[in-house]
């Protein structure tokens, strides 16, 4: 079946191509965006990459699976538009300056990835090699921590440590040697034990108790403008970050200070509407109308990663986000 879509699709039948490529779409964008950081950089590698797939189909000599010729496509449009693009500088938000962050974050790109695009990736399951579940290597610290490694180093660490190529595969996909790919992996597998942000005890499961009770904390103390009981959720060397802003502030004096001199400003009180992003739990926020507080705007998206019970990082994102999870403009 497989051979006769191939051989349709070279002599242009574009609805076989389609059929060929379909089943592994999904895990494509996924890939896309673990090595990209942005959903919307993902979707537009993902097309580039499926158009040259198109245009490249009389080169495939099926030595490798379909599969394994698509993610060297894939792969390929990944680390050119990383190396291709400009650094994004980050951008601080409107309004009175902030309170001195405890640094200034290099991953400004960073977009949040509605956990819509996970489900339903029947032939996403990694190879006997991998060393990462796949909710773990699409959290928010994960996307964050490879963002900061070579892109060679990072499309070796998701090719052999997420998806589970072997060594011979990933250096098929990326046009190297296994030596190579193997000194590769190992110089990223020792830049993340350095830069560990895993959080040190599970979180809840979703809908449990746990994390039914700290939704409602937490959207207690926030609609409420309660900066102490916000603070009270969070562990004691926890973050706050809100890409694009480059600021980052860790433990809770620094961000009880950001809270209370900007987000909470003036009195500022808000809604939130719980959604999930990553794998993990988030609020959209909206901004309560002074003069009509029945009314409230798009604020932001938080993701919150958490530590058992606890709040290890808040991640704040625009709510140019809000259509991608669902959530109205207010």
């Amino acid at each position: 079946m497989t051979a006769d879509l191939i051989d349709l699709a070279r002599a242009g039948d574009g609805e076989a191509f389609r059929q060929l490529v379909r089943p592994y779409e999904r895990e494509l964008q996924v890939h896309c965006y673990r090595m990209l950081g942005s959903v919307a950089d993902a979707e537009d590698a993902l097309q580039d990459a499926l158009l040259a797939a198109w245009q490249g189909l009389g080169g495939f000599e099926g030595r490798a699976s379909v599969r394994t010729w698509l993610y060297r496509v894939t792969t390929t449009r990944c680390l050119n538009v990383r190396r291709s693009a400009r650094r994004r500088q980050g951008t601080l938000p409107p309004g009175p300056a902030p309170p001195e962050p405890t640094r200034l974050g290099e991953v400004t790109w960073l977009e949040p990835c509605p956990d819509s695009l996970m489900e339903g990736l029947p032939d996403a399951e990694p190879g006997p090699e991998a060393r990462y579940e796949a909710r773990e290597a699409i959290s928010l610290a994960f996307i964050t921590a490879v963002q900061r490694l070579p892109p060679r180093q990072r499309a070796v660490l998701i090719l052999r440590d997420v998806l589970g190529f072997a060594a011979s595969e990933a250096a098929r996909i990326l046009g190297s040697t296994e030596e190579s790919v193997t000194s590769a992996l190992k110089r990223a597998r020792a830049t993340l034990r350095q830069n560990n942000a895993n959080p040190a005890e599970p979180p809840p499961a979703p809908g449990a108790a746990r994390e039914k009770q700290l939704i409602e904390r937490l959207t207690r103390a926030y609609e409420a403008g309660d900066v102490d009981g916000i603070i009270a959720l969070f562990s004691d060397d926890a973050w706050l970050t809100m890409p694009p802003a480059p600021l980052e502030y860790q433990g809770r004096a620094p961000i009880a200070a950001f809270l209370t001199q900007i987000a909470f400003r003036d009195g500022r009180t808000y809604r939130l509407i719980p959604a999930r992003a990553n794998g993990q739990l988030a609020f959209g926020s909206y901004l309560r109308e002074i003069r009509r507080p029945e009314d409230a705007n798009a604020s932001g998206l938080l993701v919150l990663t958490l530590s058992g019970d606890r709040i290890q990082a808040m991640t704040r994102f625009t709510s140019s986000v809000f259509p991608r999870f669902g959530l109205p403009p207010s």
